[in-house]
């Protein structure tokens, strides 16, 4: 499942280190759609989903061929605030491939854990999500001029002619901007990088002479107020990674537009090691630098994609913006 997420959000840097909230409430469905020319007249506009908010909900998609229009509807209307372009949110969703008259469900985040969207969307997801309010539920038919166009995506099995149907369920939001919350208790320095940052942008490290630490080092340099992170939640963070060596910055959330999520102490894990182990125990609102070794890292092959070797230490700031419980 976890390649279709990359329907919904690019995520530039998150691939190296591996959304205010507010009620829903029923109401009448509003919905808008373009001419169909060529298809099944009404074909997109045919396409329901029902069920509650957060719930897993049942869609039913005509057996006919899909129009060739932007279809939009919300399900149910949110009271929480109104989503910018410059906005992350965490959202449950399910997708379902239209192709022809026949349709498949290809992925679902309800009952798991949600996921975060945001940076660079497909034209027709930000069409159909800016403007919305969190809490609200939306109902996308996204045809191929506005996904993935004529030459598809065949890593994803997606063909020039594959009509994307999504139903989001929006539960939060969060800015570009969105960091650490908490009160500061320490810059780092000594025998760690001394970090400084300005509030929304990413934070910068200047190291020590001295050589890295030999084992993972947790230091906590803001201190939030929120949840403590267990294993199992799903967490929403923006972060920066240097490498010791060259003392440069390898990836950070920061520059891609948006922060990411991911599971803590997830299997397969869907971090790096050194993250799993130096998070857990820290709360939400927090900045936590960790130093992290070649083994809880990428270990002795490196990453070389991003000019890691096998032997480098690593140095990551990382803000917890938020946590989510499920179950």
């Amino acid at each position: 499942m976890r390649r279709f997420l990359a329907l919904i959000a690019i995520p530039l840097l998150a691939c190296m280190v591996l959304a205010g909230c507010g009620g829903s409430s029923k109401s009448t469905a509003s919905s808008s759609s373009s001419a169909s020319a060529g298809s099944s007249p009404g074909a997109n506009t045919a396409v329901t989903a029902t069920g509650a908010f957060d719930k897993t909900p049942k869609v039913t998609i005509p057996k006919a061929k899909p129009g060739t229009g932007l279809t939009v509807k919300t399900l149910i209307q949110g009271s929480g605030t109104t989503l910018t372009k410059s906005d992350a949110l965490a959202a449950n969703f399910v997708l379902y491939f239209w192709q022809g008259t026949s349709s498949t469900l290809k992925a679902s985040t309800f009952g798991t854990n949600p996921t975060v969207i945001g940076g660079t969307m497909l034209p027709g997801l930000e069409s159909a999500l800016i403007g919305k309010k969190v809490g609200s539920r939306i109902l996308a038919v996204i045809p191929p001029a506005q996904g993935y166009g004529t030459s598809g995506n065949s890593q994803l099995g997606i063909t020039g002619s594959t009509t994307l149907v999504f139903v989001i369920d929006v539960l939060k939001s969060y800015s570009d901007t969105a960091g650490a919350t908490g009160a500061q208790v320490s810059t780092g320095g000594g025998s760690l990088p001394t970090v400084s940052a300005k509030s929304g942008t990413a934070p910068t490290l200047i190291f020590p002479s001295s050589s890295p630490p030999s084992a993972l080092v947790t230091k906590t340099l803001v201190k939030g107020s929120g949840p403590k992170v267990a294993k199992g939640d799903y967490v929403i963070a923006q972060y920066v990674g240097y490498i010791w060596r060259t003392k440069k910055v390898f990836g950070s959330s920061w520059s891609s537009g948006s922060p990411f999520g991911f599971v803590i102490g997830a299997s397969p894990e869907q971090v790096i090691p050194g993250w799993d182990k130096g998070l857990v125990g820290q709360t939400a609102g927090s900045r936590v630098m960790l130093a992290i070794p070649p083994a809880q890292g990428y270990g002795s092959s490196g990453a070389s994609q991003a000019g890691i070797k096998g032997n480098d230490t690593l140095v990551f700031v990382v803000d917890i913006i938020d946590t989510i419980h499920h179950g």
